[in-house]
């Protein structure tokens, strides 16, 4: 391999771009604001003022896509950007999600019914500050709730003018396929790395489809990590850190593929924007994949 890296100040555009739903361009590798929260993704960040200041130094490296979540916190992801960020450049997409209720530190229970869904866009819209979200998610897809409903009611909002385009989250291309029969879809999100690829079928689809997958945990590469792995003697061969090299093969992976890796410190920020800057060759992807396997 010959994989060679660029400075910290990267900016995300050399990343390329995508445009969601056609007309929304976006620089593809964005900022993941999950993290930014208390620990368990509850409650207020440790250090609100760095919490800030990631958000802040994202958009000046050139992260045009932030996503995010009413359940993040809950709500303080949202507060956060709108306190970081507002008012907005005018090329910043913030994407968020509804669908999923909080009843303590790393507890998730989801709740698809349409007055619940319709509640949290207008709370979402009120701490965004925003008119319109331009990317709205349901976060799961409720077993308790049919979907023609969930859906539809996130139809309604859009033809309501507040909400631009909606996506999905956590779906196989069954469930892909039919939510399309019943609204346009222009994203899907779904766990996705180097070591963790379940999802490929439903990524080969959005392929397709020209439909962007986002993909959550985009650096969890585990044990390929580790001291003396395959990932950890790569990137050291190559001067590049293992996150680093497994953002660049997923950039690689497909044109669609638009990571969110999120972070609560500056210097990850900056480290992460600059996977950017990695250009893997067809064979340096392919061992890579290889290697994971």
């Amino acid at each position: 391999m010959s994989t060679t890296t660029t400075p910290t100040s990267t900016d995300a555009a050399a990343s390329g771009s995508f445009r969601l739903g056609d007309d929304l361009p976006v620089n593809r590798l964005g900022f993941g604001a999950m993290r930014i929260t208390g620990a368990g993704i509850w409650g207020p960040p440790a250090d609100p003022a760095q919490a800030l200041a990631v958000l802040r130094r994202a958009v000046d490296l050139g992260v045009t896509f932030i996503d995010t979540a009413d359940s993040y916190g809950p709500e303080v992801s949202e507060d956060l950007i709108a306190e970081a960020l507002y008012p907005y450049p005018a090329d910043l997409i913030i994407a968020t999600k509804g669908g999923l209720t909080r009843g303590g530190p790393n507890q998730w229970a989801p709740v698809g019914r349409p007055a619940y869904l319709r509640q949290q866009v207008e709370m979402s819209l009120r701490r965004l500050r925003l008119e319109r979200i331009d990317l709205y998610q349901l976060h799961r897809i409720d077993p308790d709730t049919p979907v023609e409903d969930s859906l539809g009611e996130l139809k309604a909002l859009q033809d309501e003018g507040k909400i631009r385009h909606i996506g999905l989250s956590e779906v196989n291309v069954t469930e892909l396929a039919h939510a399309r029969s019943i609204v346009p879809i222009v994203s899907v999100q779904n766990r996705y790395n180097l070591a963790y690829r379940t999802a490929e079928e439903l990524l080969d689809y959005a392929e397709k489809e020209n439909i962007a997958f986002i993909p959550w945990d985009p650096m969890a590469t585990g044990r390929l990590a580790q001291p003396g792995g395959v990932l950890d003697t790569a990137a050291r061969t190559h001067t590049a850190s293992p996150a680093q090299l497994a953002l660049a093969w997923l950039l690689r992976r497909s044109p669609v593929v638009l990571p969110i890796p999120g972070t609560s410190s500056v210097a990850h920020v900056e480290e992460n924007i600059a996977a950017a800057g990695i250009t893997l060759t067809d064979q340096e992807f392919t061992d890579l994949a290889h290697l994971a396997a």
